[in-house]
């Protein structure tokens, strides 16, 4: 796309996707990238169906319990919130006011990063109208569709890299329990937790396809939500 057809494009008031993801540990079996390209993996055909763009995207995020790791690159929570909120002050500067991110990662800091800074957009009267989800609070919310304790680089996650690039999966990890205490903020979340929740030898082609198409129709039905929000 280039500036002019930016121009004309911004004056129809669209819809645009802004994705987000992390580089961090998923088991022995999953890339690092593998919160960048899940979503990624959707987009387009979300915006094929309803007509929204999708901005490049961010590939970094606000890693915790997989920080540890070898590989994993975080952001802090203070950096990923005002570098989003500058991208959205700027997508407004712009005439761009309908903006849904959608990060592909779901941790409870990277997430409140993400909603922090576009309530500030917000709250600064801009103008915005936001929607802010990971793809995975669209899986979560449904029922039956993952295994019982299924989580990071689990049976869900393992089923969706091998729709989107079965030769990135490599192998299965072993089964594994996230066993960090209620509420504990720990030093090392490796004395408790091996990488992966869930058993990833439960994955499968069919059990992505069914994930992909649970989060392509959740997520069109909100960019028209946000298209006709007022």
């Amino acid at each position: 796309m280039t500036s002019e057809e930016f121009d004309s494009i911004s004056r129809e008031d669209p819809v645009v996707i802004l994705p987000i993801g992390a580089l961090e540990e998923h088991g022995r079996h999953l890339p690092l990238g593998a919160d960048m390209i899940q979503p990624l993996h959707v987009l387009d055909e979300v915006a094929r169906r309803s007509g929204a763009f999708v901005a490049p995207p961010i590939p970094y995020g606000v890693c915790t319990t997989t920080r540890p790791y070898p590989g994993t690159v975080s952001v802090s929570v203070d950096s990923l919130k005002a570098f989003v909120r500058d991208v959205l002050e700027d997508f407004v500067r712009n005439g761009i006011r309908r903006v849904m991110i959608v990060s592909g990662h779901a941790g409870r800091e990277h997430m409140i990063a993400l909603r922090a800074a576009a309530q500030e957009v917000i709250d600064r009267g801009t103008g915005l109208r936001a929607t802010v989800l990971s793809d995975y609070d669209l899986i979560y919310a449904s029922e039956g569709l993952l295994p019982e304790g299924d989580g990071h680089a689990g049976a869900g996650e393992t089923s969706r890299i091998l729709t989107a690039n079965p030769d990135l999966v490599k192998g299965r990890s072993p089964a594994g329990r996230n066993e960090i205490p209620p509420y504990a903020v720990v030093a090392d979340p490796r004395r408790y937790w091996s990488g992966v929740t869930g058993d990833p030898a439960k994955a499968s082609k069919a059990l992505g396809k069914k994930l992909d198409d649970l989060v392509i129709d959740g997520l069109t039905d909100l960019v028209e939500e946000l298209r006709r929000r007022a």
